[in-house]
């Protein structure tokens, strides 16, 4: 109860986001610490200027963290923070995981513990019948064989995604941008009813809440960060689904595409997505034989742990071998894959390549065993 209280306190300082908490109670130990210590010591926190520690020094002045907490409680009944049992453990995986979680529904603690596999399906808000009609049947599909279906309730994708969820018997996780009291669109109110009977709505944003723009990216990464998986159904170069698959490859999740026409507007985005290396969905059946290879975590690491320990999608991976003669290129970008999972961004970036040059000296190294391509774009030695 007590640091919850303090995760709750801190969340509403000025200047202060999720990251900057994360490092706040690594540095001190526990957000209880961090709000005795002085202005000098709050300044040792990397990102904390000291006039910002001594402002957020006056403003805890005027805050009784528990009498805080009560006082929220009173509208806000049911949330979890990084200090709770029942905080979601795949998100506390990346590296901004929110201070505080609302929820509204049914709790299943499997779920919270990553247990359930859960897969993230998300695309455009204007989708085709095509993209409408598949998303809904893979939805279904993946419900009746147990998995978590997570999504935005935004309209278009997202509304399939839960319908086939829903309508398939499973259970949905819909993750909001405004309050979880707040039904956006206002044209998915039954929707909403039935998520709330067979899953849950989370957010990070408390009661009375209402839409604004600046939300829906930022929840994207909660949408990755519950899932084991993202599967991006249709979208164009511009659609925010994009945002949550690149997220997601960044925490270490799959990511699968349903492939489109070259000529449709709504397929583009899906398309760049398989250029750099998303698994492309070639029949059902594939989904589930791609899905089936994610390995299960391990129900018997204690929750406490979680907050500081990364807990790897991955077997450990072997000491490395000694570095073969390569011609510079295809050194070069070796050289810039890593012994864990890497991004193909990750890789172009440190090797100062295009994209096309690492993408083809990447096949020529898989060629030669030396690389190993995984889903989600990314790569390993």
């Amino acid at each position: 109860m007590t640091e919850r209280a303090f995760w709750l306190a801190w969340s509403q300082f000025p200047k202060m986001g999720p990251i900057l908490l994360q490092r706040m109670e690594e540095h001190f130990g526990s957000l209880a610490a961090a709000w005795q210590a002085e202005a000098i010591a709050l300044s040792g926190v990397e990102g904390v200027g000291l006039k910002t520690a001594e402002s957020w020094v006056r403003y805890r002045q005027g805050i009784d963290p528990i009498a805080f907490l009560q006082q929220h409680l009173q509208t806000n009944p049911q949330f979890w923070t990084p200090s709770d049992r029942l905080y979601p453990r795949l998100l506390l995986e990346i590296p901004n995981p929110p201070p505080v979680l609302y929820y509204r529904g049914i709790v299943e603690p499997e779920d919270n513990q990553g247990l359930r596999p859960a897969v993230a399906i998300v695309g455009t808000r204007e989708p085709t019948d095509y993209g409408r009609r598949w998303t809904y049947r893979l939805s279904r599909q993946l419900a009746e064989r147990g998995f978590t279906i997570v999504s935005g309730m935004a309209q278009g994708i997202d509304t399939q995604a839960h319908r086939g969820c829903l309508e398939g018997g499973g259970r949905t996780i819909a993750v909001l941008g405004t309050g979880v009291d707040i039904i956006y669109p206002p044209g998915n109110q039954s929707l909403y009813h039935q998520i709330l009977e067979q899953g849950l709505a989370v957010s990070e944003y408390p009661t009375g809440v209402q839409p604004n723009r600046a939300h829906f990216p930022q929840r994207n990464r909660i949408i990755a960060g519950l899932s084991r998986a993202v599967l991006v159904t249709e979208a164009p170069t511009q659609s925010g689904a994009l945002i949550t698959a690149r997220l997601a490859n960044e925490f270490g999740r799959d990511v699968y595409v349903l492939p489109g026409r070259i000529d449709d507007r709504n397929s583009k985005g899906c398309l760049g997505l398989i250029s750099k290396g998303a698994q492309v969905l070639i029949h059902e059946g594939y989904l589930l034989e791609l899905l089936s290879q994610i390995p299960e975590l391990d129900p018997a690491i204690p929750r406490e742990t979680a907050p500081t320990q990364q807990l790897s999608l991955f077997p450990p991976a072997p000491a490395p071998a000694p570095m073969p003669s390569l011609p510079p290129l295809q050194q070069k970008v070796l050289e810039a894959v890593k012994m864990e999972p890497t991004s193909l961004d990750a890789i172009v970036a440190q090797s100062g390549l295009s994209s096309a040059e690492v993408s083809s000296t990447l096949i020529e190294l898989e060629l030669l065993g030396l690389v190993s391509q995984l889903p989600g774009m990314r790569y390993q030695r």
